[in-house]
């Protein structure tokens, strides 16, 4: 990286960090916010993606059992970011982490965005008593790199050397970027924490695409930067008061299209191009509320007619299991136990209920199977 790659209109300085033998040039950002022109297309991306919104939100104060129905949405989130990142886990092998009897010899990957999931929501709850700050960075981080790749005592811990981001195996003088030296970093934060809590005529919207792109650039963590940031736009949302409930995920979306996320948050640390940036993300939202709300109508769809199909039996553990069924549509009898609260016996019966119904399939085709898969839901939620 070198100074004279970025413009006049970057937004930062690029500083030139001496050491005993060495050289290069770190860039810091400037704090926040910066000049934006919010020319007609932008006003007009903002106007779509709060009316998507907004529709989304409705659908989920209109639907009974919302929280469950938003569950796999969260799921999906957990493995959108982490595939951008490299892992290669699908939302299915999530599931059978979750209802696995033993956690050793599964894969690294799967993890990795287990890990993820338990990040976002310890964030969705600690925000609820602890604003969004550098603590609560440093906490999401902890989570989200406890026992996986990389996080070997650096979890929830600011970085105290340089890191950097280009080809594998790159020095810091052949770096696409090289974000602030670790005396700086506190600065940085500080000024982004003041930013994120203060109040502010910016859309918000446009507020989050801000944030989002400082935590990039300064980069506080030795790794994990872009999962850390990812789940802030999912607790802001929250936090800000923008979703009654969280489930509207950006990750899907940056996945999806992730060779331009990287390429737009780059033009804006090198030339300063805040709108196309901010119209990128907003774009994100809009294309990912549509997603969320033909997602939940199916999910409202499938559980009515769930519902029907069990209506008449007897028992009212197959029609509480269908519920549970959207947050873990992989499970075992002893699962179905703990969450009906009933003995192994009576949690087999509404399993096998749920199996005649056509609602549950044993996972390995077999009358006495560990693992039985809610099999019309699964095409929903990948």
């Amino acid at each position: 990286m070198r100074p004279e790659d970025f413009s006049v209109g970057s937004p930062g300085r690029v500083q030139k960090v001496i050491g005993s033998g060495f050289s290069y040039w770190a860039f810091i950002p400037d704090p926040l916010p910066p000049k934006l022109n919010y020319v007609d297309n932008l006003v007009a991306a903002l106007g779509e993606a709060n009316r998507a919104m907004g529709e989304f939100s409705g659908l989920l104060a209109g639907s009974p059992g919302a929280k469950l129905l938003i569950r796999p949405l969260l799921r999906k989130e957990a493995v959108s970011s982490s595939q951008i990142e490299g892992t290669t886990s699908e939302i299915t092998d999530l599931y059978l982490f979750e209802a696995a009897d033993e956690t050793s010899g599964l894969p690294e990957d799967v993890r990795e965005v287990s890990n993820y999931l338990k990040a976002l929501e310890y964030g969705l709850d600690r925000i609820k008593f602890l604003p969004v700050s550098t603590r609560l960075f440093r906490e999401l981080h902890a989570v989200l790199m406890k026992g996986v790749r990389g996080g070997h005592a650096y979890a929830g811990e600011l970085r105290t050397t340089q890191n950097w981001i280009g080809k594998p195996g790159c020095t810091l003088n052949e770096a696409d970027f090289v974000p602030p030296p670790p005396e700086e970093l506190n600065g940085c934060l500080s000024d982004l924490e003041v930013f994120i809590n203060s109040e502010s005529r910016i859309p918000p919207l446009v507020k989050l695409a801000l944030v989002h792109y400082q935590f990039e650039a300064i980069h506080p963590f030795v790794d994990g930067n872009g999962r850390v940031g990812r789940l802030l736009i999912a607790l802001l949302k929250t936090s800000w008061g923008m979703l009654d409930q969280p489930g509207l995920y950006l990750s899907g979306y940056f996945e999806a299209n992730r060779q331009e996320y990287y390429s737009r948050l780059r033009s804006v640390s090198f030339e300063g191009e805040w709108n196309s940036w901010v119209l990128f993300f907003i774009e994100a939202v809009l294309e990912q509320a549509n997603f969320a709300k033909c997602k939940l109508r199916e999910m409202m769809n499938l559980r009515n007619d769930w519902i029907q199909r069990v209506r008449s039996i007897s028992s009212s553990l197959p029609m509480t299991l269908i519920d549970h069924l959207f947050e873990n549509p992989i499970l075992t009898i002893p699962q179905a136990s703990e969450k009906l609260d009933v003995t192994y016996v009576s949690a087999r019966r509404a399993i096998q209920s749920l199996c005649k119904n056509g609602i549950l399939t044993p996972l390995d085709g077999s009358k006495y199977a560990k693992k039985y898969i809610a099999s019309e839901l699964m095409p929903i939620i990948k």
